[in-house]
């Protein structure tokens, strides 16, 4: 049965224009076929179309499904925007299927993009969250800087993905934060809320790193690989999965 994202069912029985031509002029629906619909908070409903218009499709709601929750943790990620917009779509895309609630873009010293466009990213999130069957989707936050982004957000479990080997940092950095770094998979609690940021193909500068450490953040290691910041971003979702299986 065709899947719909139905934003506004608490105010209108009328499915957004998009999806409204997607049902009528593509999938040929008629008035009386049943089709199911998300709302992308949690709400998932069978519905019978009642008048097939292909700008302004209406449906009756005939049943609330219970969806049970498959996820037992959170995951937020901080990713700085690739300079090939692709491979964030990508990366969205795939985080989306995978599982994961928050995703912030961050601009960092070493950003070679610092523009995206929202509604683009909007749009592959919710393909990717209908193709996936999922009714609780994702929500992208506005773009922010690194500094701003240190400053707003504030989860329990937060960590930072970089390449640097231990003798970059001085001894005095080191020993003020305990610095340890681990794999992600030892260092991401089970069954919690966590939040991991992912760099720039450039990785962060050492004051970036430097600044996370003293604000909290555990350093962490995603394997021995280098990895394209898309790709670590991915690994990031299928540990955090992982784990939680």
């Amino acid at each position: 049965m065709a899947l719909f994202f139905a934003p506004n069912l608490a105010k209108t029985n009328i499915l957004p224009e998009e999806e409204s031509i997607h049902a009528i002029k593509v999938l040929r629906l008629q008035s009386g076929d049943e089709i199911e619909l998300v709302d992308g908070y949690g709400g998932y409903f069978r519905a019978r179309i009642t008048l097939a218009h292909p700008r302004n499709c209406t449906f009756k709601i005939i049943e609330s499904i219970l969806i049970p929750n498959q996820k037992n943790y959170k995951l937020h990620i901080a990713i700085a925007p690739t300079k090939n917009i692709e491979r964030l779509e990508w990366f969205i895309e795939k985080a989306t299927e995978i599982g994961i609630d928050e995703i912030t873009p961050i601009i960092c010293c070493n950003s070679e993009r610092k523009v995206i466009k929202p509604e683009r990213l909007e749009r592959v999130m919710i393909s990717a969250a209908k193709q996936s069957k999922k009714s609780l989707f994702p929500r992208i936050n506005p773009i922010c800087s690194y500094d701003n982004f240190l400053k707003e957000y504030h989860e329990n479990a937060k960590f930072i993905a970089h390449c640097y080997d231990d003798s970059t940092f001085s001894a005095n950095v080191l020993k003020n934060i305990n610095y340890k770094k681990q794999l992600l998979q030892n260092a991401l609690p089970k069954a919690n809320s966590g939040l991991i940021m992912i760099g720039p193909e450039g990785d962060f500068s050492i004051d970036e790193v430097e600044h996370a450490f003293h604000t909290g953040y555990i350093p962490v290691s995603l394997g021995e690989s280098r990895l394209r910041t898309e790709t670590a971003g991915v690994v990031a979702c299928c540990t955090a999965a992982y784990i939680n299986a």
